[in-house]
């Protein structure tokens, strides 16, 4: 039934002002007048949904979205609300055919487009996230977060060149639009290439009415670039425009630790967020996830205990309290993640957390069939394959070491002298003095990182400009060839992506101080992983200290009993090691005044070879 009263027209354009204001309650009450009155206006009934949903009642609000379906069952807006719904709480089976009627019926809803695709991108299904979005982005029209997911799914299957060159087409097409430009700044943000992504959002700006996600975007290019003070300005003006933004807020964040070193001020603007949005789950979940990265686990969990404790606790919301419980209580984050998996079995998030959770609390036996379910799923997921292994090691399983022999796949090498160096003495001064520039201005280290007191660059390295730099990557290509040849071929999961060609996925540096080590970890995305050792200090010349090594074996969670490492390696200036990504890799402390920098990258197959 559609409603064309004038007076009802009005009041939901009223009762839109309201929800963009953030003022729930008082929309909420307006709309169950309207529905009270017109029970089969469908649309007043989605918009009632989203404030029950808002206001912490998501049965409610999916009650209300299954009626305004009945009445309207080709509505797609009603299909996208409910089937966002289904997702956030875990049933991605039920959302997923919703969201993907909403994409491509009439009128296309793109919200749903964009849920679907983050989704798909979120668990590892890039092309079919590129299936979604085809439609809404090849006219060169999608708003920035739809270009967003196209251009990360684009870059996940190793094409960012290619979503450059896409934009490249929208913005000649229509050189003057800031929603093109737009679109190319996100496509060069994520091929590394900040310099021209800063310029264009610069223009943008100036164009006049800038929105938040372009903030946000100019907010990131200026991270890269190294100019702290200008991206914390542009995410300063994006979280006016758009205080829920989540990823913003954590960027901000992020600076802020970085220039402070203190997690009040860190969190600042995110609390001030919470106190207008408070039953918002992203928001709080950002929060807890800095209080976890600024090592305050125990914060983190306690910025999530309460909703957690709601008998509708979302999925996601479980987990990320179980995240921050597993570093300090591991029988907190079991439950959690059971209780997380009661609502939705086939959340893979929950499961991971299950699975690390068991190892804790000394349950490696009962972790194994759950790896199992996880690596069906996602079998080259290297934490997956590092939570297998260390289940196999507890249980004295010989898989162990097969899958880890660290004599056999930790290879140290020597870094050669490239052209127009005379020795790798001169040669690495010049690298040095190139990352120097890209560390000096920073104060903290990065949250979210394993380094403690030190800090790490922000851009990819692969794509530097610098001489030095771009020298000490083409060196890397002879060992890493060298290092496939010795792996060989193989069913296990090192040796089986082994075909022969391979590119580089994320390269960084790392500068750690007096006392300064990594706490063991692995890299999720990985393939190959490496350190190559720039500069070294004095102390680590002693071969009777232990001071720097390079530790392999030690679990970066909470294991009962506890596993020591099993394997290191003495660095020494001009070593490249490599070794298979699912491998727990840490750094131990050291003495003397001189820094320790590496620079390190991790490997993945090339499909294009």
């Amino acid at each position: 039934m559609a409603v064309t009263s004038p007076a009802v027209i009005e009041a939901m354009r009223q009762i839109s002002a309201l929800l963009q204001q953030g003022s729930f309650r008082d929309a909420h009450n307006r709309l169950a007048a309207i529905v009270a009155e017109h029970p089969d206006f469908a649309e007043a009934k989605r918009l009632l949904a989203g404030t029950r949903l808002a206001l912490g009642d998501a049965v409610g609000a999916e009650a209300l979205l299954r009626e305004a379906l009945l009445i309207d069952p080709a509505w797609t807006p009603t299909l996208a609300t409910l089937g966002e719904l289904l997702l956030n709480s875990g049933r991605a089976g039920e959302a997923e055919p919703l969201l993907q009627q909403a994409a491509i019926g009439t009128p296309a809803f793109p919200r749903a487009a964009l849920v679907l695709a983050r989704h798909f991108n979120d668990t590892q299904r890039p092309a079919q996230a590129l299936e979604v979005l085809e439609r809404h982005c090849t006219g060169g029209s999608a708003d920035a977060e739809l270009v967003t997911q196209h251009v990360a799914a684009l870059a996940a299957l190793g094409r960012q060149d290619d979503a450059v060159a896409f934009y490249r087409h929208v913005v000649a097409a229509a050189p003057d639009h800031p929603a093109a430009a737009h679109a190319l700044a996100i496509a060069l943000d994520a091929a590394n290439q900040p310099t021209e992504a800063e310029r264009l959002t610069r223009r943008a700006v100036a164009q006049g009415r800038p929105t938040a996600l372009l903030y946000y975007t100019r907010g990131r290019s200026l991270t890269a670039l190294g100019d702290f003070e200008g991206a914390e300005a542009a995410l300063r003006d994006c979280l006016r425009l758009q205080p829920q933004l989540a990823d913003a807020q954590s960027h901000l964040a992020r600076l802020v630790w970085m220039r402070t070193g203190d997690r009040v001020q860190a969190t600042a603007t995110l609390d001030q967020a919470l106190l207008m949005f408070a039953n918002d789950d992203a928001l709080r979940a950002a929060k807890a996830a800095i209080l976890q990265g600024a090592g305050d686990p125990r914060g983190a969990y306690a910025c999530l205990s309460a909703p957690a404790a709601l008998a509708h606790a979302a999925p996601a919301l479980l987990v990320r309290a179980g995240l921050a419980a597993l570093e300090f209580e591991p029988s907190i984050a079991l439950e959690l993640a059971a209780r997380a998996l009661r609502v939705a079995p086939a959340d893979m998030a929950a499961r991971t957390l299950l699975v690390a959770a068991r190892l804790g609390v000394g349950d490696a036996l009962g972790a194994l069939p759950d790896c199992d379910v996880l690596l069906a799923a996602a079998p080259d997921d290297q934490y997956l394959i590092a939570l297998q292994t260390t289940a196999w090691r507890l249980l004295g399983d010989p898989r162990y070491q097969e899958l880890c022999d660290y004599a056999q796949w930790v290879l140290p090498q020597a870094v050669a002298v490239p052209p127009g160096w005379d020795d790798q003495a001169s040669f690495l001064a010049d690298v040095k003095r190139s990352l120097a520039r890209l560390h000096d201005g920073q104060r903290h280290p990065l949250l979210f990182q394993s380094l403690r007191h030190g800090t790490e660059t922000t851009d990819d390295l692969t794509r530097s400009a610098d001489p030095a730099i771009q020298a000490l990557f083409k060196t890397f290509a002879a060992p890493i060839d060298a290092y496939l040849q010795h792996i060989g071929h193989g069913t296990d999961p090192l040796r089986r992506r082994n075909h022969g060609g391979w590119r580089f996925n994320g390269s960084w540096s790392v500068r750690l101080r007096t006392a300064g080590f990594h706490t063991s970890h692995v890299h999720p995305r990985g393939w190959i992983s490496s350190a190559c050792y720039i500069d070294l200090p004095d102390s680590m010349a002693d071969t009777r200290s232990r001071d720097g090594l390079l530790s392999f074996g030690e679990p970066g969670i909470v294991t009962t009993p506890t596993l020591p490492a099993q394997h290191v390696v003495r660095p020494e200036v001009g070593m490249l090691v490599l070794f298979p990504s699912y491998f727990w890799h840490g750094t131990l402390p050291f003495s003397g005044e001189r820094t320790r920098l590496t620079v390190a990258f991790d490997v993945v197959p090339d499909g294009r070879a």
